[in-house]
């Protein structure tokens, strides 16, 4: 199976941009959907990109979409969230996660089988 470790949070302020790394071990990332995910304080867990196994397909949801961009270097093993503009509702811990499937239900928690511990992004006004 794969391990996923998240990096690349921080505290920015508003406008600014960070780029989130996700490094899988284990097993070769390829064969992996993955996506990112974000948890605010008492706020469930939320969808916010997801890519498919060659990068092919992408996917985010309305809050971010514009502003964020998945990609991944299967070669590297790693898979990136670009954010730009970042806002303040946009503070949370992010989560990376996998799966070997690429399926409709690429928003929902429960499709992923992997994740990493996450890495906090907070934007400060």
């Amino acid at each position: 199976q794969v391990q996923l470790v998240e990096s690349g949070g921080g505290l920015v302020q508003v406008g600014d941009s960070l780029r989130l790394s996700c490094a899988a071990s284990g097993r070769t990332l390829s064969s992996y959907a993955v996506a990112w995910f974000r948890q605010a304080p008492g706020k469930e867990r939320e969808f916010v990109a997801a890519i498919s196994w060659t990068g092919g397909s992408s996917y985010y949801a309305n809050s971010v979409r514009g502003r964020f961009t998945i990609s991944r270097d299967n070669a590297k093993n790693m898979v990136y969230l670009q954010m730009n503009s970042l806002k303040p509702e946009d503070t949370a811990l992010y989560y990376c996660a996998a799966d070997e499937r690429w399926v409709a239900s690429y928003y929902y928690t429960s499709t992923y089988n992997y994740w990493g511990q996450g890495t906090q992004v907070t934007v400060s006004s």
